[in-house]
């Protein structure tokens, strides 16, 4: 019988869930990555001060957030309206994909299904 996916689809070639994915080093010998360390990717980006309404949103829904502690509370309550401000702050220049499905590597099990990708 074929293994299921994360989100429950059947997949043939599914070898590797991305949640099993725990550990950076298994990602790196899975796809035989090679990191580098030395180099500052985000050395001349410049801090953005949050708008007045995220302040307020963010105010608002942390409590609930905290009360519902879920994975799901925390990306529609605190990761939505942050990445949403990102997106207006940069002009629209990145896109937000949510409940997207995303086949990286069926062949090596990377597979994934969440809740939000800049």
């Amino acid at each position: 019988m074929p293994n299921q996916n994360p989100t429950g689809c059947v997949n043939k070639s599914y070898a590797m869930a991305y949640s099993e994915f725990t550990t950076l080093d298994k990602v790196i010998k899975t796809f035989s990555l090679q990191v580098e360390e030395d180099q500052n990717l985000f050395c001349e980006v410049k801090p953005l001060q949050p708008s007045d309404y995220l302040q307020q949103t963010l105010q608002e829904y942390l409590p609930l957030t905290t009360a519902i502690n879920t994975e799901k509370a925390r990306s529609e309550f605190l990761i939505a309206p942050v990445l949403a401000e990102l997106r207006r702050q940069t002009k629209h220049q990145i896109s937000l994909f949510s409940g997207t499905e995303f086949n990286v590597d069926p062949e090596r099990g990377f597979e994934l299904f969440g809740n939000f990708y800049p």
